[in-house]
């Protein structure tokens, strides 16, 4: 099975959510998510109607049992919330649920934000409408922004929708490779579990590390040998990518560092950008030849810009520190939550330099 990949494989709380909880001073921006959600909801059915019902193609009525037993292993192994999501199931005829919109200076990898009252500033606008997150894209670039628009499979309302049948599974990503697909469902409970105002980057990266560790313990013990193999390949490729990635933000903040500069030196600053970009690029092509002209991230790379940089580090930036306190908790999960939420309890700066202290033993870094 072919998965397209990008590193934005997901997003943290909908815009409903967001405008819901928090308010929206645009209300066209209200009344876009309200709809698209609302068509969601429509769309959506009870898994066990898709099981009975004898049209249901047999692909996806094995992808849809494949799905429930993974939800039922989040609870009973994870510790993950036991409530209404993914438990229904919604073919929405298009490739992704919404379409985020992300922002950054020509100089800086700080992504601009959109506030609320409630659920704090995220660095990203999520619309239901492609064309909408398009010309919103084009807006911020009149403001001398760098603008990256990418699709996202899933998003989380954050357990606040369970009430009117939670979030459903998706066709954006019902039918991703066993692995895949297990990260997907533990990634977006986990949203449901914890959720820190004004901390995407810690949002996130403790979502990404549940759905890592999860996954892992999934394949284990509920997986077929050619599952944890197609699996090991993809992730290998997603490592690899990550840590070239990571590599390339140093590079562009090193060119960043430093006040504003005088006219004659940002034409400097633009040329060791443009080097940065450069050797990400060739990099790149370096990888692709390795994996035997894997294409799944050639998109991604094809347009990236200090908004997508930006964008991509709140995935992964702390995920080291979560695994390592997921084993500095014995490995258990009541113990570990127990840990992320007193770290919740801290500000900002001291939960993140808590986090950046606990490093992995070699054996478990990935």
């Amino acid at each position: 099975m072919t998965l397209r990949t990008s590193p934005h494989r997901r997003c943290c709380a909908s815009a409903l959510a967001l405008c819901l909880l928090g308010g929206c001073a645009d209300t066209g921006y209200l009344l876009q998510t309200l709809q698209g959600h609302l068509q969601l909801l429509q769309a959506a059915k009870p898994v066990t109607q898709w099981l009975s019902d004898e049209h249901t193609p047999a692909e996806l009525r094995q992808r849809l049992q494949l799905a429930q037993r993974m939800r039922s292993f989040a609870v009973s192994d994870l510790g993950l919330p036991d409530n209404a999501s993914y438990r229904s199931y919604a073919d929405l005829q298009r490739s992704a649920v919404l379409w985020n919109v992300v922002a950054a200076p020509a100089f800086s990898l700080t992504l601009t934000t959109w506030c609320f009252p409630i659920t704090g500033c995220i660095g990203y606008k999520g619309f239901f409408d492609q064309d909408q997150a398009r010309a919103e894209s084009l807006r911020l670039q009149t403001q001398e922004l760098e603008t990256s628009v990418y699709g996202v499979p899933a998003y989380s309302t954050l357990g606040w929708m369970n009430w009117a049948g939670g979030d459903p599974l998706l066709n954006t990503f019902i039918r991703y490779p066993e692995g895949e697909l297990a990260r997907m469902v533990f990634h977006e409970l986990a949203h449901q579990l914890l959720y820190v105002q004004d901390d995407t980057v810690f949002n996130e990266s403790f979502a990404t590390a549940v759905e890592r560790l999860g996954a892992q313990r999934w394949l284990t013990a509920q997986a077929s040998p050619a599952a944890r193999q197609e699996y090991a390949e993809l992730d290998a490729r997603r490592q690899q990518f990550r840590a070239l990635v990571r590599s390339t933000r140093q590079a562009l903040e090193a060119v960043y560092a430093g006040p504003a500069v005088a006219t004659a030196a940002l034409a400097q600053r633009s040329e060791r950008k443009l080097v940065a970009m450069r050797e990400f690029r060739q990099g790149y092509a370096q990888l692709r030849l390795s994996w035997g002209g894997y294409a799944g991230y050639d998109a991604w790379v094809a347009g990236a810009n200090n908004a997508s940089f930006g964008a991509i580090a709140a995935y992964d930036e702390l995920v080291p520190g979560f695994e390592a306190l997921f084993l500095a908790q014995g490995q258990d999960w009541s113990r570990f939550y127990d840990a992320v939420r007193r770290l919740a309890r801290l500000s900002t700066d001291e939960r993140r330099e808590a986090l950046k202290t606990l490093t992995l033993p070699e054996t478990h870094r990935g």
